[in-house]
């Protein structure tokens, strides 16, 4: 198994909400893959869990207990580093102001050896019937204890903070742009899965705070992810909307072809909406796929409407004939219109059992002259026009390079970066010839002919 596969396995085994730590800088930091963790160590971990789980119910002082075995003897938080009560410096706080002025502390903080007020990471511990991201019923601030970590995080600068009810073990990041990362493992998973715990531990051990490399530490392991992930944000949303601009003149080809039939009444902002909203359907289906939510695999779904698997058919078939043959067909939009309809109306078929999702993004009667409603024939959008907007969806260029894309290491928030950028352009029909210069980000603008002859001719 490659390390880049490696990784990707347990990064798949975990909850994840929002950015972590992406496959580039895990496979620089473990190029030769996570931790090993030895069996008698395992055992004995499982040992413990099981006697927490008997007796923190009938004496709590079984649960911190169990809390302190994670922090000191499996991650090698010892005293020298670890500090909880009066211990923590008095500038490690949160106050709600708007919620009764609570203030919040941690539990436990992770300082420098011999320097206290050098936090490197915030516990917070919850009694194991408390649902880390649910809000509390008790105290002047209802917040889940995970929003409760992050309002604390911030307030004190920290980067790092754990969230745990005993079973359940939180990472919350802050990154300084902003975004917040929530990753969480499970105690009862560390025996059957124990990559997770490989990762819990490699991630999280004090030698990864202390006795390692600046660079390679779990902050600078973040932060280095964090600008990574703007990267291919700022590329993704450049390519995307590339994309739409190749559609929006696709559409207008066909619409010429059809005597200005296809598109007639159709305004130019419909006409920008409409092919947005195409390539966030296909952002949507990729993400889907890539996380096993839909039937890729299943080779009826494969062959007839995987978004994932028709970039890859149709680049077969250029290898075979040739791109430009690609341009004599279309029945690539056809099956993008109906893996969109399939979404939208679910198919109770024996062999293709899917749900109905509805939703207006893939209602078809939004935008009806993607599907030829007023001509009686879906566009001939052209299979090579297809395979342009499935390549800046799927490959990355980036410094230099074309790398696939994973959208299962999207997150939300980048995916909404991207369709928010896109809102601030439209599409306009130029009344003249328009010479557009291609350059770098927000250095590509677009000027009249006659203006362009005009400079040159001085």
């Amino acid at each position: 198994m490659s390390i880049a596969k490696h990784h990707a396995e347990w990064l798949s085994l975990l909850e994840i909400s929002g950015p972590f730590l992406n496959l580039n800088t895990l496979t620089r930091v473990f190029p030769q893959g996570l931790d090993v963790i030895e069996p008698a160590r395992a055992g004995e971990l499982r040992a413990a869990y099981e006697e927490w789980g008997v007796e923190a119910a009938r004496d709590p002082r079984f649960h911190r207990q169990w809390v302190l075995y994670i922090l000191q003897t499996l991650l090698g938080w010892d005293d020298s580093v670890l500090a909880e009560g009066q211990a923590i410096p008095e500038p490690i706080h949160y106050v709600a102001v708007e919620h009764g002025g609570e203030r919040i502390r941690p539990t436990f903080i992770l300082h420098a050896r011999r320097q206290p007020n050098v936090v490197r990471a915030l516990v917070s511990v919850y009694s194991p019937n408390v649902a880390l991201e649910k809000t509390l019923p008790r105290g002047l601030w209802t917040a889940s204890p995970a929003a409760r970590m992050l309002a604390l995080l911030h307030a004190t600068g920290v980067q790092v903070g754990l969230v745990t009810n005993g079973e359940q073990w939180m990472l919350v990041s802050a990154s300084k742009t902003g975004m917040a990362g929530f990753i969480s493992w499970y105690a009862d998973l560390w025996n059957e899965e124990r990559v997770t715990l490989r990762a819990f531990i490699s991630l999280l051990e004090a030698r990864r705070f202390f006795g390692v490399a600046d660079e390679d530490t779990l902050e600078a392991m973040l932060t280095q992810s964090a600008d990574d992930a703007q990267e291919v944000t700022d590329q993704l949303g450049m390519q995307v909307r590339h994309a739409v601009e190749i559609l929006v003149r696709s559409l207008d080809r066909c619409d010429q072809d059809t005597g200005r039939a296809l598109l007639d009444g159709v305004s130019d902002a419909t006409l920008y909406e409409a092919a947005l909203t195409v390539m966030m359907r296909l952002v949507f289906l990729l993400s889907a796929e890539e996380r096993g939510l839909f039937l890729l695999g299943d080779a009826l779904y494969d062959q007839n409407y995987a978004i994932s698997m028709l970039r890859a058919q149709l680049h077969e078939a250029a290898d075979r004939t040739g791109e430009e043959v690609l341009e004599r067909r279309s029945d690539a939009w056809s099956r993008l219109l109906a893996a969109f309809r399939l979404v939208y109306f679910g198919s109770n078929h024996q062999d293709l059992k899917l749900p109905a999702y509805g939703g207006s993004l893939f209602d078809p009667e939004r935008f009806p002259f993607l599907e030829g409603r007023s001509t009686g024939t879906p566009p001939a959008i052209d299979n090579r026009t297809v395979l342009h907007l499935l390549d800046a969806l799927q490959i990355l260029q980036a410094r230099g390079e074309a790398r696939r894309l994973s959208f299962r290491a999207l997150d939300i928030e980048q995916i909404g970066h991207v369709y928010e950028g896109l809102l601030d352009h439209e599409a306009r029909r130029a009344a003249e010839i328009i010479l557009a210069f291609d350059g770098a980000k927000n250095q590509q603008p677009e000027i009249p002919w006659r203006l362009w002859k005009r400079s040159a001719t001085w």
